[in-house]
């Protein structure tokens, strides 16, 4: 499996998987506009990790919001969220070199949106007195997310999955923050809950084109095994925003019952 052609957007997507920098992680250079002409199908097995990430098997708790190191330490996990959300995206514009372009320039778009992210929890890392490293991380999204067969299942499990669950957990930690008095790391969770329904969207539009329409049954069948609906959902459902995502009534009640 080689390294595609420089100066291509599948070039710019194994970049910012392989990189071991953690500069290149947090602002990556523009994506080119060529693609290649008929790109093989590439699956990278796993992502560079910059030194300054160490890497754990257990969950990092986010309990303790009121101490600024546990608010640090609950946005540490959720930069280490956004970038592996970054990388997927470009790993399945490898994965997947025969779905539409429009697709794989809709995964350019919102790997963007996750580095944004990302700057904007580091930023508030740095303000509440700690740094993006600290702590540790879990690459659990890494062993699951390359599972997926098929694009289908892709977007099944992060569109419609764990990027509609943190419609959810950004609403909850928002209002932890509030809470804590931390008016500027609840407006962050808000912010980037508000733009995940555009992501959650984009999830909804393409499983009906793979898969013929949206219904609970099918996006169970689509997760790869041993994944469940237990991780892609918060409590309470956020119907509001999930329905401005396009996810269906019956779909949500199947959901919410599950």
């Amino acid at each position: 499996m080689g390294a595609p052609q420089e100066g291509t957007v599948e070039r710019w997507a194994w970049d910012y998987v392989s990189s071991t920098s953690l500069a290149h992680k947090l602002a990556p250079p523009s994506p080119p506009r060529i693609w290649e002409s008929s790109p093989p199908v590439r699956r990278l097995e796993a992502p560079g990790r910059p030194a300054e990430l160490v890497v754990t098997s257990r969950a990092d708790k986010t309990r303790g919001l009121r101490a600024p190191a546990g608010r640090a330490r609950a946005l540490h996990t959720f930069l280490h969220h956004e970038l592996q959300a970054a990388e997927l995206m470009a790993w399945a514009l490898l994965a997947f070199p025969d779905t539409p372009v429009e697709f794989r320039a809709g995964l350019v778009r919102i790997a963007l949106d996750e580095v944004r992210h990302m700057r904007m929890y580091a930023e508030h890392i740095e303000r509440l007195g700690h740094r993006v490293g600290e702590f540790p991380v879990r690459d659990w999204f890494w062993t699951r997310v390359p599972t997926c067969r098929d694009p289908a299942s892709f977007v099944a499990v992060m569109g419609l999955g764990l990027e509609s669950a943190n419609l959810e957990h950004t609403t909850s930690f928002a209002a932890r923050f509030r809470d804590a008095g931390d008016e500027e790391g609840a407006r962050v969770q808000e912010l980037v809950g508000l733009e995940e329904i555009a992501h959650v969207r984009f999830g909804v539009r393409w499983f009906e084109h793979f898969t013929g329409g949206l219904d609970f049954q099918a996006w169970m069948r689509a997760l790869p095994e041993p994944l469940t609906p237990l991780l892609m959902r918060g409590r309470p459902l956020r119907r509001d925003a999930r329905r401005r995502a396009g996810q269906p009534d019956r779909f949500l009640d199947e959901l919410e019952a599950w």
